[in-house]
């Protein structure tokens, strides 16, 4: 049988056999993908897209479905046998980094129930590098739930403390919470590196050349979403999940940036930097030499 990956691969024209795609619904995922995906993009692959939060396409990474993904750099240790990373499309950036969030603040987290989004997230892997050096004895539990029912679950006292991304970062006010430990600045001020957030990857079966072409397209959108920001505001606002534009505004420009059109060497080195620290606390496997490198 041939699979659809193969059959994008031999494909002429390309474009007859939509490449199968999944990201999730947040302002910087549908800003950076709308030229691509509404084919307002020449040469370009067409896309037929999945929207999907992390936790979930993080899953379809390690089980091997579709053809692109928009996943957490976490999860590439389990990933980057059957994908490539691509050097552009995904999310880093500065001043964007996840928040611990507890009712009261200075809370201590020793022995405490903390809920977070996903254990394969670049959120929890700097949670537990920071854990690690600053909660003696280490948190009690993990619990993993939905990223829009951790500041309520916080709030109600159903869990100790709540690890949050996205736009929670504006929000979490709203519910009487404090931020605990901005985990975005602790990597920071220990690294002077950029946050690795979000990663873009593709089936390797596709072959060097689509590859490059699956790469080209990325910084195509990506560019093109930053000459006409209107162009993608209808398809931002539609999937945003009855955000207020203002704070889609806002995620955008936190993580939107040079790295989304570009990972560079300082990119890179984030990335390489985020997985070894984490592979030496034994949280993720150790990446084989040369896992990063695009073709």
């Amino acid at each position: 049988m041939t699979s659809t990956a193969d059959t994008v691969s031999k494909a002429a024209p390309e474009r007859a056999v939509p490449l199968r795609i999944a990201y999730s619904p947040c302002p910087n995922d549908t800003f950076v993908f709308d030229a691509w995906a509404h084919g307002r993009l020449a040469d370009a692959p067409a896309l037929d897209v999945t929207f999907a939060d992390i936790d979930l396409t993080n899953g379809m990474a390690e089980r091997g479905e579709l053809d692109v993904l928009k996943v957490s750099y976490a999860a590439l240790p389990w990933a980057l046998d059957e994908y490539a990373l691509l050097p552009c499309g995904g999310a880093l950036g500065r001043g964007c980094g996840p928040l611990v969030l507890s009712r009261e603040p200075g809370a201590d987290l020793a022995g405490r129930t903390v809920a977070v989004p996903s254990e394969r997230s670049t959120a929890y892997l700097l949670f537990r590098l920071w854990a690690a050096e600053r909660v003696a004895g280490g948190v009690g539990s993990v619990v993993v739930l939905p990223f829009d029912e951790i500041m309520p679950a916080v709030r109600d006292g159903r869990v100790d403390a709540g690890l949050v991304i996205h736009e929670a970062r504006f929000t979490y006010r709203n519910y009487g919470l404090h931020a605990l430990v901005d985990l975005g600045e602790h990597w920071e001020t220990t690294t002077g590196l950029p946050i690795p957030l979000g990663a873009i990857i593709a089936r390797r079966s596709l072959g060097a050349a689509a590859l490059r072409r699956l790469a080209d397209a990325a910084r195509a959108s990506v560019r093109a979403a930053w000459d006409d920001p209107d162009a993608s505001r209808p398809y931002v606002l539609a999937h945003a999940q009855e955000m207020d534009p203002a704070v889609a505004d806002q995620h955008i420009a936190l993580y939107v940036n040079e790295f989304t059109a570009d990972l560079g060497e300082e990119g890179y080195a984030a990335v390489r930097t985020l997985l070894s620290r984490a592979a030496d606390e034994g949280l993720v496997p150790p990446l084989a030499p040369g896992a990063l490198a695009f073709p």
